[in-house]
């Protein structure tokens, strides 16, 4: 079977040794999760917390659902000393460096789907793979213009009905334009399409990674998987 490089945890780690289910249990809220609910955090060598996303890391871990609240209280309770029995340090930016690393391995999703030819920008582009059904989810930059915005969501109900699809294809807005230059270079876009594909799929579970890390545990991309109805 082929390694999709993420595995649940390294051997050396001896953080699922727990009682619950499935040996993952939050810290902060003590409810057990999968390993695409919870956020895995690691002491470094020199003692500061740091996450563990790929959980790959080798030692005792300590898992924190994704959720940013969550996180930042995690970290003003000093709850990561108590589940990694030691003496830990964990910064006041933890939960804004998780988002940055999820947002971080979100763009390079983005890129390598590009690459792929599952990943394509402009609004032109964007509205035809809506209509013809290759796209999987719409990505607009959360400063783009409403005009533009509105044509692609008319694609996107125009779709939805006439395929009798259960939901409109997901729409995300997590990054502004100027993010995204940042993170992404000369591959920022205004809107853009994950296609179909394995790398498209991969934009799409980790957009909604970071939006649910970003709003509670929930992701408020509008829409949803846009399967036909059986």
């Amino acid at each position: 079977m082929m390694s999709t490089g993420e595995p649940d945890a390294p051997p050396e780690d001896d953080d699922l040794g727990g009682g619950d289910v499935n040996g993952r249990m939050c810290i902060v809220t003590r409810e057990s999760g999968s390993p695409d609910e919870l956020i895995r955090f690691v002491a470094a060598p020199d003692g500061t917390v740091v996450p563990d996303l790929k959980r790959q890391l080798p030692g005792r871990g300590c898992w924190v659902k994704l959720d940013r609240a969550l996180v930042d209280k995690a970290v003003a309770k000093k709850m990561f000393s108590r589940a990694l029995k030691a003496e830990v340090t964990a910064p006041s930016n933890l939960g804004a460096t998780v988002d940055r690393l999820l947002a971080a391995q979100l763009a390079g999703m983005m890129n390598m789907a590009r690459k792929a030819g599952q990943f394509v920008s402009g609004s032109s582009k964007v509205d035809g793979a809506v209509r013809n059904g290759s796209a999987l989810a719409v990505f607009h930059a959360m400063d783009a213009a409403a005009d533009g915005v509105r044509k692609i969501d008319q694609a996107r109900k125009a779709w939805h009905l006439g395929m009798e699809t259960e939901k409109e294809i997901p729409s995300f807005r997590v990054f502004t334009e100027a993010e995204m230059e940042e993170l992404m270079g000369q591959n920022a876009f205004i809107h853009a399409a994950a296609l179909a594909g394995q790398a498209g799929e991969g934009v799409v579970k980790r957009a909604n990674l970071l939006e649910r890390y970003r709003n509670g545990g929930q992701s408020r991309a509008t829409g949803g998987a846009g399967r036909r109805k059986q």
